[in-house]
């Protein structure tokens, strides 16, 4: 007596399950057995029998001759459609190996469609790219912005060569009293506060003709402060400024002016806030943004930029990632020096608190992130405030965020007491698998998407398990 053959009906019965809207705990309900026992038969690790067989066929109005024919047929053939990909060219793949990885193997299967077709929609991304950039019309290829934030990334954000000479500076100006007292003595430039109507629409102007230099009456005490050691910067550190630039290639003469008024700006920071003072009250503050701010007489946003520059070698401090954003989420200031993930174009991951600060202005809110590979940061999130001055003078509200990876959060007063409770966010949709997010706006590459026909799930779209 023959023994009867076993069906393994693993990918055939996901790709129905997909096709039914179901999860696999769905399924299980439907049949009245385990989530667990649909898994196995799904991954070909239990045969399929007549009485289950007979059940879907039943439950689900199936032709049972689609079940108990050729289960992997279809499976097979994606499979041998996808080695034959010309990166495969030069490996002997048999087709009975390829019979046996769709029958023995159904999850690593599934995993290898998964990644081609996530491969295959980034080649085409990468083409589009490609060609854009022959034609000029790259997202990057004459960027001046974009061309200016990969400059400051090769840099770390940091110049130790503009830190010592602004230091150097710093000294001096404590000496006689003030900024506006050291361009006086060293330039013979008098300051002056003009009002805003005047000044139509700068914060600061140098007068060559009559030796001043104007700032808008508008401007804060930190304002004030930030704008004089700017002049300072371009009066007297041009040359280290053009220095760092030198031996950097921009497409765009756009790209190293912008990149030149970022190293100019740096150059203002390290004069306020000198590095080694500066170093030394963070450790001490223990990175209090507020407190630091006080002592040096900065702004929250300067201050927090400032703490990203910290990383002289044999001086390094905490390194952070920084992120400046408006309420529709456009990114206006990005410095990355805690090697944070963060989508270049695109949207940015919703659950990220940087995105809701705007509901509690001016209070810092913290937490806990956690990315899809499992590496944890740590964040503070708080609004800034620009313009403004006076009643009905035009305020800009933006969000800036401050991150770190989480070994280094204990370093930080913000987290003194806080509980580690990571968020799970994604760097973007289209990179983040987490199936269950409510708050995703397009699915990830390579996840195929199950019909809604039988169940509409909470999340905004559902996957297949597995």
């Amino acid at each position: 007596m023959s023994t009867p053959r076993r069906l393994y009906v693993g990918p055939s019965l996901r790709r129905i399950r997909r096709d039914l809207g179901l999860t696999q705990a769905d399924m299980a309900s439907d049949l009245e057995v385990s989530a667990s026992y649909i898994a196995l038969l799904e991954r070909n690790h239990r045969p399929l029998s007549a009485e289950m067989l007979l059940r879907l066929a039943q439950t689900y109005k199936l032709d049972m001759a689609s079940l108990a024919g050729e289960a992997t047929s279809d499976i097979a053939a994606r499979i041998q459609v996808v080695l034959k990909d010309p990166m495969f060219a030069d490996i002997d793949l048999p087709p009975l190996e390829n019979a046996d990885l769709t029958t023995n193997f159904p999850g690593v299967t599934e995993a290898l469609l998964r990644l081609h077709a996530a491969y295959q929609q980034e080649h085409l991304a990468l083409a589009d790219r490609t060609a854009e950039a022959r034609s000029g019309r790259a997202d990057d290829a004459g960027d001046p912005v974009a061309e200016s934030r990969r400059f400051l990334a090769a840099h770390r954000n940091c110049f130790p060569a503009l830190d010592e000479a602004a230091e150097a500076i710093s000294r001096s100006v404590a000496e006689l009293g003030g900024l506006a007292a050291w361009l006086k003595d060293r330039h013979g430039l008098r300051t002056r506060r003009m009002p805003s109507e005047v000044m139509v629409g700068s914060l600061r102007r140098y007068d060559l003709h009559r030796r001043e230099v104007l700032l808008d009456d508008a401007l804060d005490a930190a304002g004030q402060q930030f704008q004089l050691a700017s002049q300072i910067a371009y009066l007297d550190l041009a040359g280290q400024i053009d220095a760092a630039l030198a031996g950097t290639p921009f497409s765009t003469e756009d790209g190293r002016r912008l990149a030149r008024r970022a190293l100019a700006a740096y150059a203002a920071a390290a004069v306020v806030m000198p590095y080694a003072a500066f170093a030394r009250a963070a450790e001490t503050r223990r990175y209090d943004i507020e407190g630091l701010s006080r002592q040096f007489g900065t702004s929250f946003e300067q201050t927090a930029h400032r703490l990203t520059t910290l990383q002289k070698p044999g001086q390094e401090r905490v390194p952070f990632f920084f992120l400046r954003v408006d309420p529709a989420g456009n990114v206006s200031k990005r410095l990355d020096g805690a090697g944070f993930s963060f989508a270049r174009h695109g949207g940015g991951c919703p659950l990220w608190s940087v995105h809701t600060a705007f509901r509690t202005p001016r209070e810092i809110v913290r937490q806990w992130l956690e990315l899809p590979d499992g590496q944890r940061f740590f964040s503070i999130a708080r609004t800034v405030t620009a313009g403004g001055g006076g009643y009905g003078a035009p305020r800009i509200e933006r969000a800036v965020a401050m991150v770190c990876a989480a070994e280094h959060a204990d370093r930080l007063i913000y987290a003194q007491g806080f509980p580690d409770a990571p968020t799970p966010i994604g760097v973007a949709c289209r990179l983040c698998h987490r199936a269950e997010c409510t708050a995703r706006s397009a699915p990830p590459i390579g996840r195929p998407i199950l019909s809604d026909d039988i169940r509409r799930p909470t999340a905004p779209f559902a996957f297949a398990d597995g």
